[in-house]
């Protein structure tokens, strides 16, 4: 498993790299990368329906769909982004505990991370990572979001949408979150924690 950071902060571009490692890669790859605010909507999502597209327009906060399938989530440059990129073997994706590395990496920084029911990652009561997967014919995609100093006030905000144009769209699952950075009590900045999380990712692949 090759641990790469990826130094581009845009979301439509880190979305399209995400796609173009699946479908133009073999080698299985950890993507990790932080984006500028934006919302990423779940490939069967209504957009108005979960996101408050006035307020992001207001904001700058630019509005992506990925090719996973999932609910809409806030990312911001105090919010770290993960992707395994893999070719498929007997389990799928979504029977693969893609989770298991990252939750590992959180507890050996002092987080007491666990895998919930939904694939998501919580600290007791709070989830602080959502995730989401998408399958190719031979190759698969798992990735998640890892609160760490995002502003929940623009979060909370930005997934507000008019529920009444959902449609046949897939709903977003509302949850407590939590930022890591205020369960440590900590002042690290972001990319201090991205690479730290990096140097561990890599000692458990190699």
């Amino acid at each position: 498993m090759q641990v790469i950071i990826n130094p581009y902060n845009s979301p439509t571009r880190n979305c399209a790299l995400e796609e173009q490692l699946l479908t133009e890669r073999q080698d299985d790859v950890l993507l990790l990368y932080i984006n500028v605010p934006s919302v990423i909507v779940g490939k069967y999502q209504t957009i108005e329906a979960e996101v408050d597209v006035d307020f992001c327009r207001e904001n700058g906060i630019e509005v992506v769909r990925r090719i996973s399938g999932g609910g809409a989530v806030y990312h911001d440059e105090g919010n770290i982004n993960y992707a395994f990129i893999v070719s498929k073997n007997s389990a799928p994706a979504l029977d693969r505990d893609f989770t298991a590395p990252i939750v590992a990496a959180l507890q050996h920084l002092g987080v007491n991370a666990s895998t919930g029911k939904r694939k998501e990652i919580r600290c007791g009561e709070y989830k602080i990572s959502g995730t989401a997967a998408h399958v190719s014919r031979g190759r698969q995609l798992f990735h998640g979001t890892l609160l760490y100093r995002t502003n929940l006030q623009r979060l909370q905000k930005a997934l507000q949408g008019n529920a009444s144009l959902r449609g046949k769209g897939i709903a977003s699952v509302p949850d407590r979150v939590k930022n890591i950075a205020d369960i440590l009590q900590s002042n690290e900045p972001t990319e201090a924690f991205l690479q730290k999380l990096k140097e561990f990712l890599e000692r458990y692949y190699h």
